[in-house]
């Protein structure tokens, strides 16, 4: 390994490349939450229903999967796995546009879940052997960047395209795409020695799964982390997921609309604060390692304020404007959590020990959260009508709060080296 040199060209290809993979497996999954009024339209589905095809059901499979598929990429090629992954994931997106009933969507959702679980926990540990430990940080935020970009395509695609064709017409307009980029993987894309950039001669061998979860449970920064990922992942995926159709129902924009509106505030701000939360986490550390995780604690502090304003608005500008601070801070924790969770784990842990993580913040967030909205949704509907989004989304305010609180003691224990 001593006589391999990845040049700083290599290096960056390789992670704008996995930037565009992440896009596309965000615009695939996050395309539905635009087109969630229109597909209620079509099947005649309740609130809670559309939680199960945004939420529990996607989740359930991508969460689940990714955990075997995780411990193939510590021990096999991770760059081959990532094809298989966008491969899949790209085609069942376009099939979902030729269901003709909601089981047959819900179905197809859960083909992109099963794709989209062998893309993630490779693709961190293709970084970590990419970026040492100092710059780590930054390189997962520009990595994080790829949620922001495929919200972004997503909530235009999915806006626009419905108002010029159909709901079903956007779905394969998004899923195409990303059998082109699985072979721009394939054929162009670097793999690393295991270790690279952490100097690493020896690649150790990959240890069976419950010795990593063993390690995991037992070093309680980490335990920490996880929760914390968990809580801000459920109030943010539950937001993602709940705008849209709030800014619909709530203040009368067409899909568009409100597309072109969550586009700019999660794409453009929301893509400044997920890299800035990694760059300033990478620079303020050398004073305090704990400013990893402080860094997110103040982003949450900034973004309840503007969310209860936002949810509670009369007013449609103020509502969409004020919904630009949670866009634009509650990404902050992705690039600095992800870079914290690799590097207190060992190298030969690390897809698995990422995979773990996923699992556990995308069961509780991705699957929860905006199943959550749903019901309080269905449930507070007689006594408030259409407003009753608006409770399901305060009701997350809570949940990000509470996430906060664990991440601020992952900071205390970063800095005293626990």
């Amino acid at each position: 390994m001593s006589e391999i040199t990845i040049t700083k060209r290599q290096r960056s290809y390789t992670l704008f490349l996995l930037v565009v993979v992440f896009t596309s497996s965000h615009v695939d999954r996050q395309i539905v939450a635009i087109l969630q009024e229109p597909i209620k339209v079509a099947f005649q589905i309740s609130d809670t229903q559309l939680g199960l095809l945004t939420g529990v059901m996607f989740a359930f499979f991508y969460a689940t999967l990714g955990m075997p598929m995780a411990m193939w990429a510590d021990r096999r090629n991770r760059r081959n796995l990532i094809t298989f992954s966008i491969s899949m994931w790209s085609l069942m997106t376009a099939l979902c546009g030729a269901a003709q009933q909601f089981w047959q969507l819900l179905i197809a959702r859960i083909g992109v879940g099963v794709g989209e679980a062998g893309s993630n926990p490779p693709s961190h540990s293709i970084i970590s052997d990419l970026y040492p430990a100092a710059e780590r940080g930054t390189a997962m935020a520009i990595f994080g960047l790829g949620v922001n970009f495929g919200i972004m395509l997503g909530y235009l695609i999915g806006g626009w395209v419905n108002e010029w064709l159909d709901w079903r017409w956007a779905f394969v307009v998004a899923g195409v795409p990303g059998l082109i980029i699985a072979l721009f993987v394939r054929f162009t894309m670097l793999e690393p020695p295991r270790g690279y950039a952490d100097g690493v001669v020896e690649r150790p061998p990959a240890p069976p799964f419950w010795q990593v979860v063993h390690y995991m449970k037992g070093n309680r920064t980490i335990v920490h982390l996880i929760i914390a990922n968990s809580l801000i992942s459920f109030a943010g995926y539950a937001a993602i997921a709940w705008v849209p159709v709030y800014l619909q129902r709530v203040h009368a924009f067409t899909t568009g609309e409100a597309g072109t509106v969550l586009a700019l505030a999660v794409g453009v701000a929301g893509g400044l604060g997920t890299f800035l939360g990694g760059y300033l986490a990478d620079k303020l550390a050398p004073r305090s390692e704990g400013w990893r995780a402080w860094v997110v604690v103040g982003a949450t502090i900034i973004y309840t304020p503007a969310a209860i304003l936002s949810y509670v608005s009369e007013d449609a500008f103020w509502a969409a404007a004020w919904f630009f601070g949670p866009a634009a801070l509650g990404g902050v924790y992705i690039g600095t959590n992800f870079a914290i969770l690799q590097s207190r784990l060992p190298l030969e842990m690390r897809s698995v020990g990422a995979a773990i993580n996923l699992f556990i913040l995308n069961i509780i967030g991705l699957g929860l959260g905006p199943l959550t909205v749903g019901i309080i949704s269905d449930i507070t509907a007689p006594s408030v009508g259409i407003d009753s989004v608006r409770y399901g989304l305060l009701a997350m305010v809570l949940i990000m709060a509470w996430g906060a609180a664990h991440e601020f003691r992952v900071g205390q224990r970063l800095a005293q080296n626990v």
